[in-house]
């Protein structure tokens, strides 16, 4: 995806994304720099079309487009009427399900003030299971699965992370909780909005979710060791013992205790 993003920024300004005399400079450049979307023509250039150029330029892997995503963006939905299932999906709804109370209680929060642009991709993945009674079941994954799949994915761990969503036998999803497993929390941090985004998800967090929790229950649910006790201690508001703006934000990010600390507080 990364290379369809250095195509299309190439096609679209007539230019390169990162420059460099060498190869070892464009790779220097690559790390460092970020591609200019100010000069001409970019102020001609669509609004959407610059996004879903930066949404593939992302240099964090897990914040870029999947290749369902991009072919459902926007700029190009007019043009490509189909629609993919993105298996992607599958990764996190097996995830969610494995997930405590609490931290499905932060995603559904987050699923809640997810803009509704956003919220069309999801959409079309939830119809794309083709749900029954208005919720998705393991047959709905398993069916489309069999539908959608190609040898290549069917030869790829897909398969076995069905086997672990026998929760879904139980349990169907619907629309709302489908959207808090679906969706992907480094890719809406990726976006301008983030911000309003995680403060509108934390105060519905509040109202439904948020509850006292020990720095040793919260260190279990990031899974990391005491040695991280004196940071998560920092995420949880001493007025009430709940987690703080910060401590719900890093606990949706699941971000690691060595990489919250190399960066400043």
């Amino acid at each position: 995806m990364w290379s369809i993003g250095v195509i299309s920024y190439i096609l679209l300004c007539g230019s390169r994304p990162f420059y460099g005399r060498t190869e070892s400079a464009i790779f220097r450049c690559v790390l460092r720099a970020n591609p200019n979307f100010e000069d001409m023509p970019w102020p001609s250039i669509s609004p959407t079309g610059k996004d879903f150029v930066k949404r593939l330029l992302n240099k964090d892997h897990r914040k870029r487009m999947t290749a369902a995503q991009a072919l459902a963006h926007p700029w190009l939905r007019d043009e490509n009427p189909g629609l993919l299932l993105d298996f992607s999906v599958y990764k996190l709804v097996r995830s969610y399900i494995r997930a405590s109370p609490f931290r499905r209680s932060a995603l559904k929060a987050l699923a809640k003030a997810i803009p509704d642009e956003e919220l069309v991709f999801l959409k079309a993945q939830f119809m794309l299971l083709d749900p029954k009674d208005g919720g998705l079941s393991l047959n709905s994954f398993t069916t489309a699965l069999t539908r959608y799949a190609t040898d290549a994915m069917m030869e790829s761990k897909l398969p076995d992370i069905l086997n672990t969503m026998q929760p879904l036998v139980q349990k169907k999803l619907d629309f709302e909780e489908f959207c808090a497993a679906g969706v992907s929390v480094y890719q809406l941090e990726a976006l301008e909005e983030w911000e309003q985004i995680a403060t509108s998800a934390f105060e519905q967090f509040e109202q439904e979710g948020n509850r006292v929790i020990s720095v040793q229950e919260l260190a279990g649910e990031m899974s990391v060791g005491p040695n991280a006790y004196p940071l998560l201690k920092d995420w949880i508001r001493s007025s009430d013992g709940k987690l703080s703006f910060l401590g719900y934000a890093k606990f949706l990010h699941g971000v690691t205790v060595r990489s919250s600390s190399s960066r400043p507080r």
